[in-house]
């Protein structure tokens, strides 16, 4: 099967929409598929190549109105079978040219949406409820809706969305081996005190992923006397995003007022092997969404696939395979002294830090890159047989 992914981001550019999108690729060209990827033009990088079975076009020089007639151009001259959207607002500049798509397209080839969140795009000023109507108008219009999580699929449920397939997603970052890895030495090479406990964040900081809160419960914890590091692990602000450079100037600026910069690690972009080390490293996992945990979340995803102890905030929607204490810890968003308490829960007992790490090693073969790409073929095989 041609299948033509549309993403407003792509590696080497940072984001979580991108590498879904490269390791969903990945995954159907594994199983004989043919997978291409319109996205972005990037300073360095070939406007053409194939990796791994992924023919790449970075085609776009940014995403407006002009995007739409170079896609239809390579949809005559490619044919694919299906066509999908990989949607965020914000990987596309929230420019709304992106939301016309299904509509303008539907018709020449079945045009599945796959949301990765539910945001409007910028439409003009005190667009108000036109935003909204502009992701529904998507919705409607296109072929079939994807989502990747439980939450967004009541939403679009209850707003009439009736063509819609719940598929999750999985660890952006592989499990890589850590041949000769000792945590003891990678502490040593980063002028990491021996016998410090390191609370790991991983992922872009932006403020739904609750950075103040995690700044503040490690000024908590400092002041109860916990010899704890926060290692942010990864790059922190993303390509697609300015908000996230505002935010974390704001954190870095709150971690000074509180006095506990000295006791914040930043890593930097890590490749795969880099990634894992540094997960591997950390006695626990931090992640207070403020809207509470999700499996839209890659960052969730990749502490799970790495069998990370992972803290992280209530869920607003019930998930049962989130079980309190056995795969997870969670504790109520915006609550710096809760989840300080929570971290120091699993600090001081090896016993439930082991259990939660089994707990993540199991709960994580539901989101096998196999499964999820077996589970998006079924909605490509079903909307061409029905279009």
């Amino acid at each position: 099967m041609r299948i033509t992914f549309i993403a407003g981001e792509y590696p080497p550019l940072q984001g979580g929409l991108g590498d879904f999108t490269r390791e969903l690729a990945r995954a159907l060209a594994a199983a004989g598929h043919e997978p291409h990827v319109i996205t972005r033009m990037v300073p360095g990088a070939p406007r053409e190549e194939v990796v791994q079975g992924v023919q790449v076009h970075r085609s776009e020089p940014g995403w407006g109105w002009t995007s739409l007639r170079r896609i239809a151009a390579f949809i005559r001259a490619h044919r694919p079978h299906v066509l999908n959207l990989q949607y965020q607002a914000a990987a596309y500049g929230m420019h709304p040219a992106v939301n016309l798509l299904p509509a303008l397209f539907a018709r020449r080839v079945p045009t599945i949406v796959t949301f990765h969140d539910l945001k409007v795009p910028y439409l003009f000023p005190k667009a108000g409820p036109l935003r909204w109507q502009a992701i529904l108008s998507m919705a409607r219009s296109a072929t079939a809706a994807i989502v990747t999580n439980r939450e967004d699929d009541e939403i679009l449920a209850q707003a009439g969305i009736t063509r819609r397939t719940r598929i999750p997603i999985g660890s952006n970052i592989t499990p890589v081996s850590l041949e000769g890895f000792t945590r003891q030495g990678w502490m040593q090479a980063r002028a990491i005190p021996a016998g410090t406990r390191l609370i790991g964040y991983f992922g872009f900081m932006n403020e739904s992923k609750g950075g103040e809160v995690l700044i503040r419960a490690l000024a908590e914890l400092r002041a109860h006397g916990q010899d704890v590091t926060l290692l942010l692990i990864g790059g922190q602000t993303g390509a697609s995003d300015p908000t996230n450079i505002a935010y974390a100037r704001h954190m870095t600026q709150l971690a000074g007022e509180l006095r506990v910069q000295a006791h914040i690690v930043l890593t930097g972009y890590l490749d795969e092997r880099g990634v894992s080390a540094a997960l591997a490293a950390c006695d626990c996992i931090a992640l207070p969404y403020r809207d509470g945990v999700s499996f839209r979340r890659g960052t969730l995803m990749a502490a799970l696939a790495h069998g990370c102890a992972v803290v992280t905030t209530t869920p607003r929607v019930a998930l049962p395979e989130l079980v309190d204490g056995q795969n997870v810890l969670l504790v109520p968003p915006d609550s710096p002294a809760v989840l300080a308490s929570a971290l120091r829960r699993v600090l001081s007992s090896p016993e439930l830090q082991t259990r939660l790490q089994a707990g993540s090693r199991e709960l994580s073969v539901q989101f096998g890159w196999d499964r999820i790409a077996a589970a998006s073929l079924r909605v490509y095989n079903h909307t061409i047989r029905h279009t």
